[in-house]
């Protein structure tokens, strides 16, 4: 990670995925699928506000990748002069969360309803992760991982930085202070809290 980070960042996404780039990319994605139930990972605000219908939701833990926040936003929880940050997973240690299988005759119109959520610019990489659900199954698990190599990735900013973008970063959906504390909250309230951003969060915000 650079020791410096210039704020805000020159933030260039790129073009937003077409329609027709949407459904590529799901089809793409589930031709990797090895058959059986479609399981799709939450780990952040897809458990406060899921997209779709689920016929089964599961507490459930991914190896491999952690939740971070590090990912630009600059639409959602910011804007272009003044950039939020937003969760993704990215790769090493692991992360609690939910499963939710989704239920096969809307299994479509539901994942194209993730995408078109998750997917508005290709700034995550959509994965089948090896994950085991609380009673120790494991499932592939369908979630968006973090590209390192694009302009959105923010990797693990310094301190100051994060108590900056707390106090001021807001966008379309509100604040990444707000963002960040129904997460902290939804996953404290299913006992599965996350210390290590609690701790964070704590430190960040009590700055300002």
């Amino acid at each position: 990670m650079p020791q410096e980070v210039n704020y805000p960042p020159s933030l260039n996404f790129g073009p937003q995925l077409t329609h027709e780039q949407l459904v590529n990319s799901v089809e793409t994605t589930m031709r990797l699928h090895k058959g059986g139930p479609v399981w799709l990972f939450a780990y952040a605000s897809l458990i406060w506000r899921p997209e779709c219908s689920a016929v089964e939701r599961r507490r459930a833990r991914v190896h491999g990748y952690h939740r971070g926040l590090y990912l630009w936003s600059h639409e959602h929880r910011g804007t272009p002069e003044c950039p939020g940050l937003v969760f993704g997973l990215d790769r090493g240690g692991s992360c609690s969360g939910f499963a939710y299988r989704l239920p096969e005759e809307t299994l479509q119109e539901s994942l194209l309803a993730l995408w078109q959520r998750e997917m508005p610019y290709p700034s995550y990489r959509p994965h089948w992760l090896s994950c085991r659900l609380d009673d120790g199954t494991k499932v592939q698990a369908l979630g968006f991982v973090l590209e390192r190599h694009l302009p959105s990735y923010a990797g693990n900013l310094p301190d100051h930085l994060l108590s900056h973008i707390l106090a001021s970063a807001s966008g379309r959906y509100g604040t990444t202070r707000d963002y960040v504390e129904q997460t902290i909250s939804a996953l404290r309230s299913h006992a599965m809290p996350d210390r290590n951003l609690e701790a964070r969060f704590k430190r960040c915000h009590s700055k300002h």
